[in-house]
């Protein structure tokens, strides 16, 4: 039976740079303090684990790649982890013990092709890792780690506390993108990012306006002195020394932002979600039902597996 009423959050927060295990620390201490808040999802920010790596180039310029940005590449592929490796098992863990579903943005690896990828990780309160999607286009210069995602992971899923998907950072941008999760009627919509800009806050406005639904939009807070000290050297001098703000936020169906946008500290937001307020903002706007013109235009996602039901 689905939950009318209930509170979603989400995380921003600093991981432990390029250290997996002190990171799990971290994951925990904010899922521990979201059950004190009772909180039935928690979302965290875009590559929680092992960090999104702003301000270092991995020793590429075109046509050039140094030794010692192999080697970096090499220490942020040792900390990433895989979809269903102890990293994740123990995450699953914590959500059937707070009986929460938990959404994470990961940078996965691939221990086969050795490939990384830039992936939301899904866990439901029984324990169970229910699904992933990955990245479908990294961004400018995160095309060096990361490979691209398809079709076959735009997920979403029905469970007790309703429809659940999301794309990642500047996925949003893509209105295909937009729309393979409103097809799926999505209802709350989980948007982790690395984009600390004012321009970010108003996307995630337009994004609940558009598709009807509650958006989640979470990030990180890093600092340059946040990275190892043998990293720090390697950051980009022109890059300023917060390097993420943060500007986590959750907005309602109708654009009205319930909590956040936070920036320059660490902390938990929440907020209720009332499917009440879904189906009172499709009276004039349902981008899949009423307010669509089937008759004039098509759509398909390439592979988009059928929403997943978690009961």
């Amino acid at each position: 039976m689905k939950a009318k009423k209930f509170i979603v959050g989400c995380v921003q927060a600093t991981p432990s740079i390029f250290n997996k295990e002190k990171t799990l620390d971290i994951i925990f201490h904010w899922i521990k303090k979201a059950a004190e808040q009772d909180v039935k999802l928690l979302v965290f920010p875009e590559s929680f684990i092992p960090v999104y790596p702003a301000g270092l180039g991995f020793g590429t310029v075109v046509g050039s790649r140094t030794e010692e940005g192999r080697d970096l590449f090499k220490e942020y592929w040792n900390n990433s982890i895989e979809a269903e490796g102890k990293e994740s098992k123990k995450i699953a863990e914590w959500a059937k013990e707070f009986g929460m579903f938990i959404s994470i943005g990961v940078t996965e690896k691939d221990t086969v092709s050795k490939s990384l990828y830039c992936t939301i990780l899904y866990y439901s309160p029984k324990g169970e890792l229910m699904g992933k999607h990955r990245k479908l286009k990294p961004t400018a210069a995160e095309r060096l780690i990361w490979g691209e995602g398809d079709g076959s992971t735009l997920t979403t899923f029905n469970t007790e506390l309703g429809k659940i998907g999301g794309l990642i950072c500047w996925e949003n941008y893509m209105p295909l993108a937009r729309m393979s999760m409103y097809q799926k009627g999505v209802e709350i919509y989980l948007a982790p990012t690395a984009d600390s800009r004012d321009s970010w806050n108003s996307s995630m406005i337009h994004i609940a306006c558009e598709g009807r639904c509650y958006v989640i939009g979470a990030n990180q807070l890093i600092r340059k002195t946040d990275y190892p000290e043998h990293l720090q050297k390697q950051l980009a001098e022109d890059r300023p020394e917060i390097l993420s703000r943060g500007g986590s936020v959750i907005v309602s169906p109708l654009g009205k932002v319930l909590a956040g946008p936070l920036y320059n500290e660490e902390g938990l937001l929440t907020a209720e979600v009332d499917h009440d307020e879904i189906i009172r903002a499709k009276m004039d706007f349902d981008v899949i039902g009423h307010y669509a013109r089937n008759d004039v235009f098509e759509y398909a996602a390439k592979d988009q597996p059928e929403i997943k039901n978690q009961n």
